[in-house]
């Protein structure tokens, strides 16, 4: 009996919940399905399913062996799908998304490169910073900016940004600057309201980390609603270096306790599944891994 077979018809008995439903999605008889599994359970000499009249469950010895199943399987879809992508012509329909400003400064100027590469791709690209759920919402790929990528989903790293604490000289020179983070509760705090951390902000420094909750005197859910305002001494901010660089290059803004750094961020091009990677979302993935290759940001 092939053993790859076994395996095959267990995972879709578990998937479906019966040996019914498997006997549908694998168009096999019932009988067939059956056979498999109690063939395999006997070749192993464990039991891998609790079967009642009324549901199917699995064993722990079962768990353990249907998730390794989906790996090695996943692994053959896997090297199935790089070689049929790679012989593939990229076409069709490409639905991105991906973080407002990011999009707009450092994506928007790589759309009309990648067309001009491939002009059988169409694409439809949403810019958003929440966080969306690329199966129910129909999105192909996404770039998204986190600590760690999502892990029910596959993940290429494309770059990394740093938050950075900044104002402008104007608002320093009127309030000071602080050099410890406890005392930014005395201070205007322009807050971006999406981020995973909230108000309690995170520094390390010298003598280890510290957490500080804020009190935002604005509280917004764009970065550059936070930069422009901060650029018109409001207050201070704290905001990826891929937005402020330019910023603090030019001294419109300057950082604010360097010697206590916040988070660093990855940059990732994430997507459902490692099943069948389309042409055109594989060509995609490339392309941007290549354009940020040498890519750094200022700060």
């Amino acid at each position: 009996m092939d053993r790859f077979e076994q395996m095959r018809v267990f995972v879709a008995v578990v998937d479906a919940g019966s040996f019914v439903g498997a006997s549908d999605a694998l168009e096999m008889s019932k009988a067939a399905v059956s056979r498999y599994v109690a063939e395999l359970e006997s070749r192993l000499g464990v039991r891998l399913l609790h079967r009642t009249t009324r549901r199917l469950s699995l064993t722990p010895e079962g768990e353990v062996f249907h998730a390794r199943c989906r790996e090695l399987l996943g692994s053959v879809d896997d090297a199935e799908a790089e070689i049929t992508s790679r012989s593939g012509e990229a076409s069709g329909l490409l639905r991105i998304n991906v973080p407002f400003s990011f999009g707009l400064l450092h994506l928007a100027p790589l759309w009309a490169e990648f067309m001009a590469q491939h002009p059988g791709v169409t694409l439809d690209v949403t810019l958003a910073d929440r966080v969306v759920d690329l199966v129910e919402e129909g999105f192909d790929l996404a770039v998204r900016i986190a600590r760690l990528p999502n892990s029910s989903l596959v993940s290429r790293p494309l770059t990394s940004t740093r938050l950075v604490l900044c104002a402008s000289p104007a608002y320093l020179q009127a309030r000071g600057e602080p050099v410890h983070p406890s005392e930014l509760v005395s201070h205007d705090v322009l807050a971006y309201s999406l981020f995973s951390m909230g108000d309690q902000w995170e520094f390390t420094g010298s003598k280890g980390t510290v957490s500080v909750k804020v009190r935002p005197r604005l509280r917004t859910n764009s970065g550059d609603t936070c930069r422009v305002a901060a650029l018109r001494h409001q207050g201070i901010v704290l905001q990826p270096s891929f937005l402020v660089g330019p910023d603090l290059l030019a001294g419109t803004l300057v950082e604010v306790m360097p010697a206590w750094r916040s988070i660093e961020l990855g940059v990732y091009a994430v997507y459902p599944s490692r099943k069948f990677v389309s042409p055109k979302v594989r060509l995609m993935i490339e392309f941007l891994v290549n354009a940020f290759k040498m890519r750094a940001w200022p700060a």
